[in-house]
């Protein structure tokens, strides 16, 4: 019987899957043509709301279970699932900038409705502490788009050279780049029950599992420097006689769930599961922590950005609104709205010059801490405790336990990710 048993739970393993094919989250088998077909969830909610009655929080979350595990696309050897936070960006920007290129008030309302509602569901997710992919995506897809545009409406007006055209391809390469760079591993610590060195999905996935179970004690030496440098790497007495000493300073360093004793200025991050070295902030734009080995990138990435964006900007209004100066463009340019072509080109330029001023504001905040040798973190947790030295109306936050001087600081900073071994925090 249990021959027999063996070969019926292979038998499924061994059918090669055809593009549109997929085994579900119940394990069975299912086609991507069947993607409206049984869904039990679907029907209660759409009967309640045609009677007019009120949706259970549990059944509009099956439904999105449902369908992020049906969305789908055909691959080779099987379907490839899309995570449904990528599909909003896709179809919305483009439908919202042309209704907004309408009219005036139409482009009023529409964009001053989008910033709104990507905060909106910026404190949904970030209460929630979950990952999204929707702000990497709608980034992403801004940056094509706006290109595009550019492209079709702007370019064949005859206003922009092969040169000026060949620089800001150049600038968005360059920000792909730096956003590629970024958004690699931002200086995870690893776990001593992983072998590993460097920073793996299998490193990730040992550190989140160890991080579920309950610790009675330090565990061993770091080879990687996951342990802090104020205690012996090679004395275990030591650090337990640090945690009889000093139960403060080990209950600060301690992370029960990543199992490990931090160095200074790391944290774990809620949202990724996992702690960092030097640990800003965890950054939606790039689905990623901002720490000490991506810090350079991620800043490398907003300044490109921001010079591209004014270049790309400047070039369209120069060319749509003809003989006026960038900022008298920008805010009357008569005749705009009497041509789609046109108007639709100055509506994208008004949605780039508000996520242009969105992320000047974060360069801002970034090149304030990295002056003063603060964290984003470090300032948040200072705001709460009511610590540090605030200036500016708390546009800088100064805590005074990193701070060396502007040209230390800018030193420090750009020598980030290059020690292998780091100093003690007495001597940061």
């Amino acid at each position: 019987m249990k021959p027999v048993k063996k070969k019926k739970t292979e038998e499924p393993e061994l059918e090669p899957l055809c593009c549109c094919e997929y085994i579900d989250r119940n394990g069975e088998k299912n086609h991507v043509a069947a993607c409206l077909c049984d869904c039990q969830d679907l029907d209660e909610g759409c009967d309640r709301w045609l009677t007019c009655k009120s949706m259970r929080p549990e059944t509009c979350e099956r439904i999105t279970d449902t369908i992020s595990d049906r969305l789908r696309i055909p691959w080779l050897r099987g379907a490839k699932k899309v995570n449904i936070s990528v599909v909003p960006p896709l179809v919305l920007l483009p439908v919202f900038l042309h209704v907004a290129s309408w009219h005036f008030l139409l482009g009023v309302v529409v964009l001053t409705s989008l910033p709104v509602l990507a905060l909106w569901y910026y404190y949904l997710t970030h209460r929630r502490k979950e990952q999204t992919l929707f702000f990497l995506s709608l980034g992403l897809f801004s940056l094509g788009y706006m290109y595009y545009v550019f492209l079709r409406e702007v370019v064949p007006k005859g206003r922009v050279g092969p040169a000026q055209l060949a620089l800001l391809t150049c600038g968005l390469l360059l920000i792909l780049l730096a956003l590629y760079r970024a958004k690699k591993d931002p200086g995870y610590l690893s776990n001593p029950a992983c072998n590993d060195r460097s920073p793996s999905n299998s490193q990730i996935e040992c550190l989140i599992k160890k991080g579920q179970e309950k610790t009675k004690g330090f565990p061993g030496t770091d080879t990687s420097g996951s342990l802090n440098n104020r205690t012996p790497k090679d004395d275990i007495k030591g650090s337990s006689r640090v945690g009889l000493d000093s139960p403060a300073k080990v209950k600060e360093d301690w992370c029960a769930k990543c199992q490990l004793v931090r160095p200074a200025r790391a944290w774990h991050c809620r949202i990724c599961g996992i702690c960092v070295r030097r640990m800003d902030h965890h950054c939606v734009w790039i689905n990623s922590c901002v720490g000490e080995s991506n810090h350079q990138a991620f800043i490398l990435a907003l300044l490109i950005f921001l010079l591209t964006s004014v270049y790309g900007i400047s070039l369209t209004l120069n060319t749509i609104c003809r003989d006026r100066s960038l900022f008298t463009a920008l805010f009357y340019c008569p005749g705009v709205y009497t041509n789609y072509s046109s108007a639709l080109s100055f509506t994208c330029v008004w949605y780039s010059v508000i996520i242009t001023a969105g992320m000047a504001y974060i360069f801002l905040i970034q090149l304030i801490n990295i002056s003063y040798n603060v964290t984003e973190r470090e300032v948040q947790q200072a705001l709460r405790q009511k610590t540090g030295r605030r200036l500016l109306c708390g546009l800088i936050v100064d805590t005074g336990q990193y701070n060396r001087g502007f040209l230390r600081n800018w030193h420090q900073f750009s020598t980030l990710g290059t020690h292998t071994v780091h100093a003690p925090a007495e001597d940061i």
